[in-house]
């Protein structure tokens, strides 16, 4: 049937331009709050704009860069219409991901793609990108929401984005600072972050259970809980790299993502190093118990899917250890020493040996997890 004479084509296929500029609006207040000095041109160009003069004081500047997305972790938002911190899960994923290299984030892109642009949630998202970006000192100088009717469901939608640091050449992180006799330090984790969602959601849907459904051992709805946002670890471990007395001690570090503590940990050590992760220093937080035990999983079966409780990992030179753990309990990350880096004979036994292409070092998680209810060793 023909269109009436006045009907926007683009509008009949589905797409509504309208509601796409209004979310513009909707979010720009929550966008120019990460913008410094260093951003020009405001929200809405055609391509952000950021002033890299800073980079003439660095003698030999490295561009750190990174792209992800949350994964199926948005299916739990959509569920419940919750949407307002699946941007900090992005943020997390993007730009805690820099500083493993020690460098500092300048600014992220995001691309949201979705069904149907509902401009209050797509303001949503953004806001709470924005909120992680100006907990990390990231510019957002920019993005993307496309619609994409017939092919997502009206309320369908998906988030990624990228990021891009900076970095002196002779501060890089990475394995090859690493020494043996070096001490492996855990950083708390704030939950399941944005990984192994779709064996969490599998998990879920066995049992029946709705995502509005309250859960007396997680202390709220399932969904509720099942969206506690990804800590940000980027400021506070900028503020210990940029302390004299401390950064210096600071040899690699390891974001916590897909593939598990083990082999995140393999990929930052030098190979001919290995590493016995001592399970018996932590207690993994509820909201693995729970899921392991609906899921008739043990939890060390988690392992290469879950954090368990350790979002991050550095690894860092004997005389530096007191200060670092000191330094992010301070930042309110709870940390404790989980091993130590060995170059001597490796002992048998099945070790996660280098990951996602890198040759690095191994390492195995060994022992039993502490009680439930046990803090992780030292925390308050």
């Amino acid at each position: 049937m023909a269109s009436a004479p006045h009907e926007n084509p683009y509008s009949a296929a589905g797409v509504d331009t309208a509601a796409g500029d209004l979310a513009v609006e909707l979010m720009k207040s929550a966008v120019k709050r990460t913008h410094g000095p260093e951003v020009l041109g405001g929200v809405g160009g055609f391509a952000g704009l950021f002033d890299a003069s800073a980079l003439r004081d660095y003698a030999r500047p490295l561009l750190a860069t990174s792209t992800d997305g949350v994964g199926t972790k948005v299916a739990i938002a959509q569920a419940i219409d919750k949407h307002d911190t699946i941007g900090e899960d992005l943020v997390g994923m993007v730009v805690d991901d820099i500083v493993v290299v020690g460098a500092r984030p300048l600014f992220m892109t995001d691309y949201i793609a979705c069904g149907k642009v509902v401009p209050t949630r797509i303001a949503d998202i953004v806001a709470g990108i924005a909120r992680g970006c100006a907990a990390t000192g990231t510019a957002l100088v920019g993005g993307e929401t496309a619609e994409h009717p017939g092919l997502l469901g009206i309320d369908d939608y998906d988030v990624a984005g990228a990021a891009t640091g900076v970095v002196e050449a002779d501060r890089v992180l990475g394995a090859e600072g690493v020494r043996s006799g070096d001490v492996v330090l855990a950083l708390a984790s704030s939950g399941l972050h944005s990984n192994g969602y779709s064996l969490v959601r599998h998990i879920v849907a066995g049992r029946g259970i709705a995502y509005g459904a309250a859960s007396a051992e997680l202390g709220g709805t399932w969904g509720e809980a099942l969206l506690e946002p990804t800590r940000l670890y980027t400021s506070p471990l900028l503020r210990l790299l940029d302390d004299a007395a401390v950064g210096t001690g600071i040899h690699s570090l390891s974001h916590v993502t897909g593939g598990g503590i083990a082999a995140n940990l393999a990929r930052v050590l030098p190979q001919n190093t290995w590493v016995d992760v001592d399970r018996s220093t932590w207690s993994p937080s509820p909201v693995f118990r729970v899921l392991a035990d609906m899921g008739g999983l043990e939890l060390t079966q988690t392992e290469g899917t879950w954090n368990l409780g350790i979002g991050f990992l550095a690894v860092v030179a004997p005389e530096v250890v007191d200060a670092t753990i000191a330094g992010l309990r301070a930042d309110g990350i709870h940390t404790w020493q989980v091993g130590v880096v060995r170059d001597d004979a490796r002992p048998d036994g099945e070790f996660e040996q280098g990951a996602k292409g890198v040759d690095g070092g191994a390492v195995r998680l060994v022992g039993t997890y502490a009680d439930a209810g046990t803090p992780a060793n030292g925390a308050k």
